[in-house]
């Protein structure tokens, strides 16, 4: 039964979303090439955001935390993703480096510039 509900949420989160885009994407007569950037950048922005959010997560990272077996509390904020540890003093101290956060920007303006792209493309073609 878990292995049934494992392939209905890959489904519904990854499958379902590529294949829309895709299936608009080509509809609208856009280049493969195209689609499969915006796609790469747009994932790769989804799972940089989601792992700098939750980096200080005791209970996902138990090894790598700094939060873990401390006086610290882990913070998550989702946009721009960053987590912080709350120590004692009330002071939130950022766990990720600024190479983490440059990864996540440089997908984020990918995918943007992506979509930009390929507004100006298909008004370009009509």
């Amino acid at each position: 039964m878990n292995h049934i509900i494992l392939l209905l949420a890959v489904l519904a989160v990854f499958v379902t979303p590529t294949a829309l885009i895709r299936l608009l994407g080509r509809r609208a007569g856009f280049p493969r090439w195209m689609l499969l950037a915006f796609l790469l950048a747009g994932w790769l922005t989804v799972f940089a955001g989601w792992s700098l959010s939750q980096r200080a997560q005791p209970f996902l990272f138990p090894d790598t935390s700094p939060c873990f077996g401390g006086s610290s509390t882990p913070v998550s904020q989702y946009f721009p993703p960053d987590s912080f540890c709350r120590h004692a003093d009330g002071e939130l101290r950022t766990v990720n480096g600024p190479d983490a956060k440059l990864a996540f920007w440089a997908a984020a303006t990918t995918t943007v510039a992506m979509a930009g792209a390929a507004g100006v493309w298909r008004r370009r073609r009509v």
